[in-house]
């Protein structure tokens, strides 16, 4: 048996998923722990980004915070992941070195397409998603992948997200129609910039990230369902999402704090999470989205699945 952890050091949140891997092959997720450290927070998005002392201090502490639990483990294997935030920060590799030394742990900055391809081995692999366009909404970049035939045919990782987003156009709090014009106005003139998106056209949108999930939550809460965060496969037509939007953007940040189903500690970000998904929505005139609780970690969970098989498939003579 062996433990398989894999941790995601993502602009807002630091996500860790534990999995037991049985000699054959089945598996079962012990632990899904999350910290949200804000590691972009602040960026300065005129001159190159940096990551500022507060965050990375929130973030070491997150780190510290799951290796108490995985170093209790026996046959460990741990890969860590970072994506937006650290992948454009100048101070990069000063700030690895930093996790190095406190905690032991060596981080891997992937780009933005693996990011994109491990989120839709993640899908794939768990939701019926045969023809679809998938977006994961994190917080500071956006994943976009047109799957036909159960292929990813094409993909890419945008710079926009829920923080970044939010601290561009002044989305925190109360919101002003230009402010949401203006972030609106950017994040459509991107998506036109992405030349195969047109293909996706009418298809169904599959959703992941925090943001999009907070979406889902918000409506099975309404619904009554009993456990409102298990949002794995839901699905939801346009007409609620663009009511939900519109219930969300009515209110400040403490008003939205207070809807069930939004997390406190997104609701100074939460509109310009949800942005992408709307635009897209109406980009591609789709009518539904597909929520999936798995993504990049799942990805590399069915990545190391497969080589383990190979592995055992390979019989020596």
């Amino acid at each position: 048996m062996e433990n398989f952890a894999v941790i995601d050091l993502g602009s807002n949140s630091c996500r860790m998923t534990i999995t037991q891997v049985q000699e054959d092959g089945s598996y079962r997720v012990t632990h899904r722990l999350k910290e949200m450290v804000r590691l972009s927070e602040n960026e300065d998005e005129t001159a190159t980004p940096t990551l500022h002392p507060e965050a990375i201090d929130r973030t070491i502490a997150a780190l510290q915070s799951f290796k108490a639990v995985y170093e209790k483990l026996p046959n460990l294997t741990l890969k860590a992941v970072a994506t937006a935030a650290t992948r454009k920060a100048s101070n990069q590799k000063k700030f690895l070195k930093q996790v190095k030394t406190a905690i032991g742990l060596d981080i891997e900055v992937i780009p933005g397409t693996s990011e994109a391809y491990y989120d839709y081995v993640g899908v794939v692999n768990t939701l019926p998603t045969t023809n679809c366009v998938m977006m994961d909404t994190g917080g500071g970049s956006c994943e976009l992948v047109l799957i036909v035939n159960g292929q990813a045919k094409n993909l890419i990782s945008l710079p926009i997200g829920a923080v970044s987003l939010s601290e561009k156009f002044g989305l925190n709090d109360q919101i002003s129609a230009s402010a949401l014009f203006d972030a609106m106005t950017f994040v459509d003139k991107l998506f036109n910039s992405v030349w195969w998106l047109r293909n996706g056209l009418n298809l169904p949108l599959v959703c992941l990230g925090g943001s999009n999930r907070t979406l889902a939550k918000i409506n099975r809460r309404k619904s009554n369902f009993l456990n409102f965060e298990d949002i794995h496969g839901y699905r939801l037509r346009d007409e609620a999402i663009y009511q939900t939007f519109n219930e969300v953007l009515a209110q400040d940040a403490a008003g939205r704090a207070k809807i069930p189903g939004l997390a406190k500690d997104r609701a100074d970000i939460i509109v310009g999470g949800m942005i992408p998904a709307i635009m897209l929505m109406r980009f591609l005139d789709s009518d539904r989205i597909i929520f999936s609780q798995n993504g990049l970690r799942e990805g590399i969970l069915f990545e190391h699945l497969t080589s383990l098989a190979e592995q055992s498939s390979k019989v020596p003579e």
